[in-house]
């Protein structure tokens, strides 16, 4: 990627809150015209080719005050090739063009494991994120977590005192939820605070995948502790699958709808974990002892054959091959799985996955269309 050291911030903010620019649309731009200055004023041009009129890029005004705001917040303002920004993050193709922090730019440059999970945990897996939290800021790894309730708060908690990164939907100075106020205040003291979003937003639906990115981005693996089939925790499982990352899972009782999304993800080819060991151990590294809590004693496992597991690449490539043929037009089943070329029984189980997350409609007559 295009060290942008040498661009104007000002210049490269206005440009990436300029309409229709995302994170992809900004690198492109630069890679064509060579320049982030040099984009920002092509960007005009460029919309009337694309058919939209009157396009004006992000005013200066805007820039300046999103620029002041973060002066008042204490942020501070990160690009790639500024030997701070995040070196795995920056190996994305949707990389974040602009990064503010708040807090200890330093710990950027450590290893880093994520740990998402519930909202809504149940007691146990609370107590698995402070013991897998615990281990890994032991054994020297940043945990990295998104601030929310549940399994994400519990996985700050607990790395606290050594390390740990919030990223956070908003903006960098806006804490939600409101009632993680002081624990947002304790990471910026003694880790970091990161956000993608201008200074001030109030975070919407849509800004939490794009957090999501950059959680699984930031990290050597994923952790998944609790998460039902349709979560955003498995939406930051897929990210850390698509961008090669290790994804491993805790997993559940088969009656706890908490524990669906988990046991789907180790079904599937994921790590299963028992504990920071077995995290560590994928990761090449050995762990620290730290104070034991007494262990639940495993569940006798289930009888009859343990279905073959597929690896995740495997499964994502399927995912993909069944949304790419499928629109918003019904197609056959029967078609689908011709057109694939591949056994009924795997198509029918990626079906009932991707109808799950909503990416796949189901009509009368076995008629199928995207979500």
């Amino acid at each position: 990627m295009r060290d942008f050291q040498e661009d104007d911030p000002l210049d490269r903010l206005r440009l990436i809150r300029s309409r229709r620019v995302g994170a992809v649309t900004f690198h492109r731009l630069v890679a064509e015209h060579g320049s982030v200055a040099a984009a920002l004023a092509a960007l005009p041009d460029v919309a009337r080719a694309a058919g939209v009129e009157d396009y004006s890029p992000c005013p200066v005004e805007v820039a300046r005050h999103e620029m002041a705001q973060a002066r008042i917040a204490g942020a501070r303002m990160l690009v790639p090739g500024d030997g701070v920004y995040p070196a795995l993050l920056a190996q994305m193709a949707d990389a974040p063009p602009v990064l503010w922090l708040r807090g200890d730019a330093g710990v950027l440059a450590r290893p880093m494991v994520a740990m998402v999970g519930a909202r809504n945990a149940s007691s146990l897996g609370l107590r698995m994120a402070r013991r897998l939290a615990a281990g890994l800021a032991a054994a020297g790894q940043v945990v990295v977590s998104g601030l929310a309730r549940g399994i994400d708060a519990e996985a700050h908690e607990a790395a606290l005192e050594t390390c740990t990164v919030a990223v956070m939907a908003g903006g960098v100075d806006v804490v939600y939820p409101e009632e993680h106020a002081g624990l947002a205040a304790r990471i910026a003291a003694k880790g970091a605070l990161l956000s993608e979003q201008p200074m001030g937003t109030v975070p919407q639906a849509r800004h939490f995948p794009l957090r999501n990115r950059i959680v699984a981005g930031l990290s050597r693996a994923v952790v998944v502790v609790e998460a039902a089939s349709r979560s955003g925790s498995l939406i930051t499982a897929r990210d850390a699958l698509d961008l090669g990352r290790e994804v491993m899972a805790v997993p559940g009782h088969p009656f706890d709808a908490r524990a669906a999304g988990c046991n789907m993800l180790i079904r599937d080819g994921a790590v299963l974990v028992r504990g920071p060991a077995d995290v560590l151990e994928t990761l090449g590294m050995q762990a620290v002892p730290v104070a034991a809590e007494p262990e639940v004693p495993a569940p006798a496992p289930l009888p009859g054959p343990v279905p073959a597991r597929r690896p995740l690449a495997e499964i994502a490539a399927l995912h993909g091959a069944i949304l790419a043929r499928l629109g918003p037009s019904p197609m056959a089943e029967d078609a689908l799985i011709r057109d694939l070329a591949i056994p009924a029984g795997a198509v029918a189980q990626a079906l009932v996955a991707l109808e799950m997350e909503g990416q796949v409609i189901r009509h009368a007559g076995g008629m199928l269309a995207r979500g």
